[in-house]
């Protein structure tokens, strides 16, 4: 999402560099290039004149260190203020452990009834026992896209067949809540394509049922400033705790990211970057400015390979490295845990330098793991664990079998021997956990 502005920053630092020390003169022309890209980014206008305030003060102020270069300096103040309009620290739900209730309001088309899921597939990994239920009558097969989804993904629902009352439902489940089953309900309700007095007397009623001890809102990152006046416009109505931003893996400019926390005072909880159940994760205002200034982000890789990775199989398998080579069948593994953590282009963003170093390169297509997937699949065991016996006649029976060509074969099978001679290698150094926990990459 923030790829336009990364690349302005990144200019305008470039620029710095070259520069002996840091002037009025050259602080000037760099601040004036940072408003550009901030406002051409669809950052608030007061949020922008705000920031570039803060750093020309600190640019000019006591705070210069004399012994590092103009862009060093300015990238640190950048960086700072980044962390500080996005909210300073990291915030969470500060969950009770007693029945509780979220209530999740937006807009139409935000991503509510998919970040109404997420959020119970999260809360449930840690340790919650949530269930799903949605008041929002007014948008046709609503209610089933989220049974369908909660089904899907062993999240419990909640919903009266045929029933079209939002306050009935909202009595059903609360009293389901009441029964102490569960220790979470996760409501949704209805969307609109604009604020208005019907949506927000509809709200209130469901409010005053469930009374809800946390009411979130879903903001969609696409919709720039918009996104922004929206959840002003709820706050008008209601009292809630912070906001969602879904779609932060779009390709808009990432405006309402930036200026969200900012504007309405209320922190950015959490944020939704994909499609994919697991999509969702906790906002971090320091970790998002490092990867707007291509900076990497470390420790959300590690969390997102922690997760994958089992730790034990991890030694194991080193240990098979080490004494017998990486086999196509590990390579397979590897490969299938790789996918797990998310679309490539999300990994190599966090990979300090990568993101810069792989530019214009396309990552959201999956079809090439998939063609390699296949190609491996087509193999009998034996091939699998000694890839050496696959002559001509094997490739060509392979590469029938999976649908490719001859070439996609033998392009398989030459980058699988150069990783199993890499991670031969790098299985000598170190696990391959710890390749992550000590930010050690075969790149």
């Amino acid at each position: 999402m923030f790829d336009e502005l990364s690349g302005k920053l990144e200019l305008i630092f470039k620029k710095l560099r070259g520069q002996g020390k840091l002037t009025e003169a050259n602080l000037k022309i760099a601040l004036r290039d940072i408003r550009r890209a901030l406002l051409e980014g669809d950052v608030n206008f007061k949020v922008a004149k705000r920031f570039l305030k803060n750093v020309e003060i600190k640019a000019l102020g006591k705070e210069v260190i004399s012994s590092v270069t103009p862009a060093q300096m300015i990238v640190k103040i950048v960086q700072d203020e980044l962390i500080d309009i996005l909210g300073g620290e990291a915030e969470s739900l500060r969950l009770k452990g007693s029945p509780e209730v979220i209530l999740i309001c937006g807009l139409q088309g935000s991503g509510k009834t998919t970040s109404v899921a997420k959020l119970a597939k999260m809360l449930k990994r840690q340790g919650k026992t949530p269930f799903v239920s949605s008041v929002d009558v007014h948008r046709p097969a609503a209610i089933e896209q989220l049974r369908v989804v909660a089904e899907k993904n062993d999240i419990e629902f909640y919903g009266i067949k045929d029933e079209l009352n939002p306050i009935s439902i909202s009595v059903g489940a609360r009293k389901k809540l009441d029964s102490h089953e569960n220790d979470l309900l996760i409501m949704d309700t209805a969307g609109r394509l604009h604020v208005d007095d019907d949506m927000m007397d509809e709200l209130s009623r469901v409010v005053k049922v469930l009374k809800p001890d946390h009411i979130l809102f879903v903001a969609d990152g696409m919709t720039g400033q918009d996104a922004v006046n929206a959840v002003k416009g709820f706050m008008d109505y209601v009292e809630f705790d912070g906001v969602i931003l879904t779609k932060m893996d779009g390709d808009a400019r990432g405006g309402a990211a930036l200026s969200i926390t900012e504007v309405t005072g209320k922190p950015l909880l959490y944020v939704g970057n994909g499609e994919s159940i697991d999509a969702f994760e906790q906002f971090h205002p320091d970790r998002l400015a490092s990867r707007i200034l291509g900076m990497g982000d470390i420790v959300s890789l590690v969390e997102k390979a922690q997760d994958v990775i089992d730790e034990k199989k991890a030694k194991q398998l080193q240990d098979k490295i080490m004494s017998e080579g990486l086999s196509i069948t590990d390579f397979l593994d590897q490969l299938q845990q790789l996918k797990k953590m998310g679309p490539l282009n999300q990994i190599i963003e966090m990979i300090p330098g990568m993101g810069k170093a792989v530019k214009g390169m396309d990552f959201n297509d999956t079809s090439r793991m998939d063609q390699i997937e296949s190609i491996i699949l087509s193999m009998t065991f034996e091939e699998r664990d000694n890839p050496h016996i696959i002559d001509g006649s094997r490739r060509k029976r392979i590469s029938k079998g999976s649908g490719t060509s001859l070439q996609d074969v033998n392009n398989v099978l030459k980058q699988f021997f150069a990783m199993q001679k890499m991670m031969k290698k790098m299985s000598k150094m170190t696990g391959p956990m710890n390749m992550f926990q000590n930010n050690k990459f075969p790149m």
